[in-house]
């Protein structure tokens, strides 16, 4: 049962983690981490295992990750041709077919090496390139699948504020679908607190102005609200912001300036939710984050960017694992 213990070190740690705030990516991490040592454990376990259901838990752990991993290249890529047809060329609707045909050079690479051989440094480049591409697709799984266990965490209790976040305006003044569906998913928290029996909270709308629009992002999300029934006296417009990070700080302010030991919901998209409840935690705001439904076709290429703009933050822990695999590979690459 020794195989086992890495594992309840982790996840004791992950549900630690979580119960003293959840809105950290190191929850994902270790989420990950306890996944990964699990399976290790159960590997240990197979020659225990009579031989013909031993044979299947090594198709299993081997074979279905090798055919998932197709697959999504496929999906991937798929998905990136229908965001280009609906989106547009813009280089954030790349992103999911790019990470498929990373996936599937990645493959190639794997699959050619042993047929090209090659020097030491060519053998060092390929294992460099599989563990770096590794270490990266451990943090997006964990990424991924802390994101979809944070929105399905349940907010409880009432709150004084439901936080808003903006996004561009369609034409410069009109509120967009990926904008409504924050707005309808925050204005039924509002009803939903109401019907029982609490408290109506403020709905705090939270966006600036860009370049190209006619008004602040706020106003046309105040409008919208009123209009679909909300209360005018208790809509909250925040009119400065033009990041993510200037709208939980800038709500931060107003809330505070209302009342000191507020408690809030922050409602964005549910691509969005966890990496806008890590920046609200750095930011010191007193509430969690929801998300609100997304187009299908959408989601992947959203996600993905989600993501590197968390590994990004994070650009010089993983800039150093990534330059030490890279090292690894080299030293490994000699004695291949």
């Amino acid at each position: 049962m020794i195989a086992f213990a890495p594992t309840a070190v982790f996840l004791l740690w992950f549900c630690w983690g979580v119960r003293q705030d959840r809105r950290q990516f190191r929850n994902a991490v270790l989420l990950g981490l306890t996944v990964l040592s699990l399976s290790f454990a159960l590997l240990t376990q197979v020659d225990r295992l009579p031989d013909n259901l031993a044979v299947l838990v090594y198709a299993l752990v081997f074979l279905v990750p090798v055919l998932a991993i197709v697959v999504l290249g496929c999906f991937l890529v798929v998905n990136g041709l229908t965001m280009v047809r609906k989106e547009g060329r813009r280089p954030a609707n790349l992103l999911s077919g790019l990470a498929g045909i990373g996936i599937f050079a990645v493959l190639a690479l794997v699959v050619t090496a042993d047929y090209l051989g090659g020097s030491d440094a060519y053998r060092s480049f390929i294992l460099a390139v599989v563990l770096i591409t590794g270490y990266v697709a451990f943090l997006f799984l964990c990424f991924l699948a802390y994101a979809f266990l944070y929105g399905r965490i349940r907010v409880r209790g009432d709150v004084d504020f439901v936080v808003m976040l903006g996004s561009g305006l369609i034409g410069g003044e009109r509120v967009p679908p990926l904008l409504a569906s924050r707005l309808r998913s925050g204005l039924r928290v509002q009803e939903r607190q109401i019907a029982r029996g609490g408290p109506a909270p403020v709905l705090l709308v939270s966006g600036g102005q860009g370049p190209d629009e006619k008004l602040p992002e706020a106003e046309a999300m105040g409008r919208w609200l009123v209009a679909e029934g909300a209360d005018p006296d208790l809509v909250l417009e925040e009119n400065r912001s033009r990041t993510t990070t200037e709208n939980l700080r800038f709500s931060r302010g107003l809330m505070e300036a209302a009342d000191e030991r507020y408690v809030c919901v922050v409602v964005t998209n549910n691509f969005h939710a966890f990496r806008a409840a890590m920046t609200a935690r750095k930011e010191g705001v007193r509430g969690q984050v929801i998300g609100s439904p997304t187009a299908a076709y959408f989601w992947p290429s959203a996600t993905i960017r989600e993501f590197v703009a968390v590994f990004w933050e994070h650009r010089i822990v993983n800039g150093a694992l990534c330059v030490l695999l890279a090292v690894l590979a080299v030293v490994v690459g000699r004695g291949w």
